[in-house]
């Protein structure tokens, strides 16, 4: 047996190298793409990607929206970085922190020419990492990766990686009295793929042959450790628990998708920009996100490892019951779950029922 790295490892690899500023190099059958994350590229690394050859900056079709630049991607922006233009100019344009101070940014030449599949895979890649979506690429010869010892990935292995959800295992579970509940189990349970741990706590003993009172939970450390006022994460969080053990059973998923799938380094980012006028919906997008980044699929894989295939789903968020039934469990009852407003989070709950859909 070889010890070749597989698919899983090297993504998971990828993650980490873009997180620490260190280039990644994407590949097809024809072209190779080295590509760093603006977020952490350095100016020695900028200069030595400058003497492969033309940089190009590449930005999510949300970002262009703000930058008022036509994405003729599609899904996707391609700009050819100037000469002359430094780690000032490319932050500039992948972090809107200074939008309102530095409104004009241009003129940028957009790239329209040649193929976009692996500019669009550095994108999606980045996103999971988490970091800002935007990117500096180059394109590059593939034996560059090997000559340098980088990270390597064909774009016939990044996406059905990037669309699949990783196989969660159960890793350990123990008894945990709760406020909520004495009869209480956390279950944790670890994904393939290196990624963040996932929790099911269990209340009581629920009956796997009926419908269970569930609920799945996005981590929201602001709301649920701080106490935050700006959403209702913790009250909803602890509403549930509490029905859970008043009911005598059920089961509470708490996903690690904080911020919406964005992680909490871009939920700062969009705190800080819904400070300055902008709602949850329009933040995220200034960023370069869509509305909600998250996968709920990894709720339905844990549920079935549990042994449970029907649910009373306690949420507000239509996506939820849509995603649980596409990947096979039924949602026998939605139970709607209205706690927690206040007067700093009024105008964040009426953007989710008015752009996100969120039931009444």
């Amino acid at each position: 047996m070889g010890l070749g790295l597989s698919t899983v490892e090297r993504m998971t690899r990828a993650r980490g190298d873009l997180r620490m500023g260190v280039p990644v190099l994407l590949r097809n059958c024809r072209d190779a793409l080295l590509i760093v994350a603006v977020e952490s590229l350095s100016d020695e690394r900028l200069v030595a990607m400058r003497g492969l050859g033309p940089l190009q900056l590449v930005l999510t079709a949300r970002r262009a929206e703000t930058l008022k630049t036509p994405a003729y991607d599609g899904d996707l922006l391609r700009v050819a970085v100037p000469h002359g233009a430094g780690l000032d100019w490319l932050r500039a344009l992948a972090d809107p922190a200074d939008d309102l101070r530095f409104p004009l940014k241009g003129p940028l030449r957009s790239l329209r020419d040649g193929p976009a599949a692996l500019h669009r895979a550095a994108i999606a890649l980045t996103k999971s990492a988490p970091l800002l979506p935007a990117v500096v690429a180059v394109s590059v010869t593939p034996d560059l990766a090997e000559a340098e010892a980088l990270t390597h990935l064909s774009l016939t292995e990044i996406q059905p990686e990037l669309d699949r959800a990783s196989p969660l295992h159960p890793v350990s579970a123990a008894r945990v009295p709760m406020a909520a509940a004495g009869a209480g189990r956390v279950h944790v349970l670890r994904p393939e793929d290196g990624g963040p741990e996932h929790y099911a706590i269990e209340v009581g003993r629920p009956d796997r042959d009926k419908p269970v009172l569930a609920r799945l939970h996005s981590a929201c450390f602001t709301g649920d450790v701080l106490g935050s006022l700006k959403c209702d994460c913790g009250p909803q969080l602890h509403a549930a628990l509490a029905q859970m053990g008043a009911e005598g059973a059920g089961i509470l998923l708490y996903l690690n998708q904080e911020g919406r799938g964005i992680g909490l380094a871009n939920k700062m980012r969009a705190y800080s920009l819904q400070d300055q006028g902008f709602d949850t919906v329009e933040a995220n997008h200034r960023l370069g996100f869509e509305d909600d980044e998250r996968d709920f699929r990894i709720g339905a894989d844990i549920l079935r490892e549990m042994g449970f295939s029907s649910v009373r789903l306690l949420t507000n968020n239509p996506r939820k019951i849509a995603m649980m039934a596409a990947a096979g469990i039924t949602v026998a009852e939605r139970v709607p779950l209205h706690v927690g407003q206040t007067d700093q989070n009024a105008a964040y709950l009426a953007t989710k029922a008015a752009k996100s859909g969120h039931l009444p």
